[in-house]
């Protein structure tokens, strides 16, 4: 069966465009990952994308988990409550095109409904501008979570282009 899923790509290009989000956080940490740990990314793939049909990387084997969260381009970082770990995000650095793209992004279900996915937004679009790169993008669909299209713009970023795939 065919599904109909509506794409948006979004883009923000000054951190002065950034609308933060400030929510209280005790307890709460982000961590980045300076060791890549692919079992980290893998875990975070399947259990946020799990509902939202992220299927891309289902099949890789652990050889390409390793190449590609060892790439010196990507930069994963955690966020945790104590020890416990609550969400993540991955950026890509594309040095050649001067931007950074917010290649994943999500809270694990028990996380959801707390104010934390603005917040998580809000790290990566800050981390991403350390670089000072012309823009940060990323892209969201009719089946990521249902909040997810609003917080990208409630953070300041700007839809550019739309698209409707099949799958």
């Amino acid at each position: 069966m065919n599904k109909r899923i509506n794409r948006n790509y979004l883009e923000i290009s000054s951190i002065k465009d950034l609308n933060e989000s400030i929510v209280g956080l005790d307890n709460y940490s982000l961590k980045f990952l300076d060791k890549p740990d692919f079992q980290l990314n893998k875990f975070f793939y399947r259990n946020v994308g799990k509902k939202h049909h992220w299927v891309d990387r289902l099949g890789w084997a652990e050889k390409e988990w390793i190449k590609y969260t060892s790439d010196e381009k990507v930069k994963t970082y955690i966020l945790k409550k104590g020890e416990d770990l609550v969400g993540y995000f991955e950026l890509i650095f594309h040095y050649n095109s001067n931007e950074v793209e917010i290649a994943y992004l999500g809270l694990l279900e028990e996380y959801h409904n707390k104010k934390l996915g603005s917040y998580l937004l809000t790290c990566a679009i800050k981390k991403s501008f350390l670089i000072k790169p012309k823009r940060v993008w990323v892209h969201t669909c009719s089946l990521d979570h249902k909040n997810a299209l609003n917080n990208y713009i409630a953070r300041g970023m700007k839809i550019f282009k739309k698209e409707t795939i099949t799958i």
